[in-house]
């Protein structure tokens, strides 16, 4: 049966249909969240929250795009809005350790700050910085890389979802390329 095909059933009445858009799409949708969060746990939640919409929205679903596009986006925006709210716990947090006079001195932990480029050959330790410098870039280049590195989308595909045209995405791809280059290269020399 095509997308359309249980689409058209699901909005009639029968919910099995969902069940089998579930099926196609939760792998792909699962990896696009775990490509914002690096974390399996909140992609698999974000990806619930993800279907549950899309059951919601099913019937203003107005097939002028391909279903797929459709999910990605809201799979985008939902793990985009995912980020900005633990980036608000994080500083709420952060104010609240620095009000109560809880830190990183506090805890006895020694911090080098003085580690050279070399000193980051740790696979795991690189991974951990690549994740923080995707996260320091403007929101449209880290959909676009994002879907580009971790779906392996085309250029088509990404400006089909994101709703910009195929230069727009060749330069948002190029431009996030070289900012974590930037980003990178600035981290390591402190």
């Amino acid at each position: 049966m095509s997308d359309k095909d249980l689409i058209e059933q699901t909005l009639n009445g029968d919910n099995s249909h969902f069940r089998h858009l579930v099926d196609k799409y939760k792998q792909q949708v699962q990896r696009t969240c775990y490509g914002f969060t690096q974390s399996l746990p909140d992609a698999e939640d974000i990806a619930q929250e993800v279907f549950i919409e899309v059951f919601e929205s099913l019937g203003s679903f107005r097939h002028e795009s391909k279903f797929s596009t459709w999910i990605y986006r809201i799979a985008v925006n939902k793990s985009l809005n995912h980020l900005r709210k633990q980036k608000r716990r994080l500083i709420m947090q952060s104010l609240e350790d620095l009000l109560i006079g809880k830190g990183k001195a506090d805890t006895g932990e020694y911090i080098d700050d003085h580690r050279l480029p070399d000193d980051f050959t740790d696979p795991d330790e690189n991974l951990k910085r690549l994740k923080l410098a995707l996260n320091e870039l403007p929101n449209n280049q880290r959909v676009a890389i994002t879907l580009f590195t971790y779906q392996q989308l085309s250029y088509k595909q990404i400006s089909e979802i994101m709703n910009i045209s195929i230069s727009s995405v060749e330069s948002l791809i190029f431009r996030s390329k070289r900012n974590l280059r930037r980003i990178l290269v600035a981290k390591s020399n402190y």
